[in-house]
């Protein structure tokens, strides 16, 4: 797939024929000094960016397991990326900067159809969503996600890259946690995983199967990152929801 969509595409449910791109001019800027900054503090390595198409709407799907994860993500991938981001992120500089760099602002807890009808537009303007579906920073194994990706891909019909990235968080760090300056931080991306195109109305059934389907296939891209780079997750995030879910309930 290529180019932008088809105006005509804007019309089709749910219509973003009304919507407005995200800003993003900020991105030529903040990308170069993004990329620049942290190739100076960290060993950053980047596998696979040629699945990265140079045009056409494209999804990005990342296991999410560090506060340095959406910083290489927008500053290392190929093409300029309107990523997801929690709406909390979107207060005093660091706000600003997420806002006029392109990036979507996500309320985790509740349906956000504002969030969905950006990243339509942008996909059917041709360009770049990249989501974290296990929904928020833990241990990055993807053991559950969340519909979104797989939604957006079957609205839209564009190409779902996979991203595995390690080192954005050592073992044992909190969920603001950083790596040490030097820490070697891997980003690698797989090939594109198509979803079909489903025409309105898609049921939540369909959603939940295209859900599971992309997770596992998710999880194969993973497994094969960790055996080309030889890395490993750091693990749930300490006193997690996620960290109590793997020790199981207390008292044997």
């Amino acid at each position: 797939m290529s180019g932008a969509l088809s105006r005509a595409d804007h019309w089709e449910l749910p219509r973003t024929h009304d919507a407005v791109h995200p800003y993003h001019r900020l991105l030529r800027i903040l990308r170069p000094l993004g990329r620049m900054w942290l190739d100076h503090q960290y060993d950053v390595r980047c596998y696979g960016a040629e699945h990265i198409a140079r045009t056409g709407p494209q999804l990005i799907a990342s296991n999410h397991v560090g506060y340095l994860d959406g910083p290489l993500l927008v500053s290392f991938a190929p093409r300029a990326v309107h990523a997801l981001t929690k709406k909390e992120m979107f207060v005093g500089r660091t706000g600003l900067a997420l806002r006029f760099g392109g990036q979507i602002p996500l309320s985790r807890y509740e349906v956000h159809p504002s969030a969905m009808k950006d990243c339509l537009k942008v996909l059917r303007d041709g360009g770049v969503v990249a989501v974290y579906p296990e929904g928020s920073r833990g241990s990055g194994e993807l053991q559950r996600i969340k519909g979104g990706v797989a939604y957006l891909a079957m609205v839209t019909g564009a190409p779902v890259v996979p991203l595995a990235m390690f080192g954005t968080r050592d073992p044992g760090g909190g969920m603001e946690s950083v790596p040490r300056k030097g820490t070697r931080c891997d980003l690698v991306f797989g090939a594109p995983i198509r979803l079909e195109r489903r025409p309105w109305p898609r049921t939540q059934t369909e959603v939940r199967t295209e859900t599971e389907l992309l997770r596992l296939r998710l999880r194969e891209h993973l497994a094969e990152a960790k055996r080309l780079t030889g890395r490993t997750l750091p693990g749930p995030i300490p006193g997690s929801d996620e960290e109590r879910l793997l020790e199981g309930p207390p008292g044997g």
